[in-house]
């Protein structure tokens, strides 16, 4: 009887880990440099796993054709990290790291140190990304 009810106790707890859902991160972002940013000059925003964010390709890009926007992660790790980076060409597809001149930020309360998203499985961590120009890939 002991063995069924802790039986049917883990089954019932496995299930409510498997409805919470995944992890869930929105970032704000806003952009007050100088160039234009529409759709042939985009903002991409990376998700990373890690806070080394050149230790290879990013978990998922997403981007924006304006310079205040909002983009959605979903099935984020935990710790996530959060990275923006404007396309002034207009020639970059964020397929390989940002091309000299683009303007780079991150989230983080204490640049250039970023800081890790941390948020439970079910749950929505909402954050905010602004940078600028004084960021810059050489």
């Amino acid at each position: 009887m002991t063995n069924r009810l802790t039986l049917a106790l883990g089954l019932l707890l496995a299930a409510g880990a498997f409805t919470q859902g995944g992890r869930t991160i929105q970032v704000d972002v806003t952009y007050t440099g100088s160039g234009t940013v529409d759709a042939s000059h985009k903002i991409y925003i990376a998700l990373w796993e890690s806070a080394d964010m050149n230790g290879g390709p990013p978990m998922a890009v997403q981007q924006l054709e304006s310079k205040k926007g909002t983009v959605t992660f979903t099935n984020a790790p935990k710790p996530s990290y959060v990275s923006s980076a404007y396309d002034p060409k207009g020639q970059w597809d964020a397929q390989s790291p940002p091309p000299s001149g683009s303007s780079i930020g991150m989230y983080s309360s204490k640049p250039p140190t970023p800081e890790a998203i941390n948020v439970d499985p079910g749950k929505t961590a909402k954050v905010k990304l602004t940078f600028d120009d004084s960021a810059k890939v050489p």
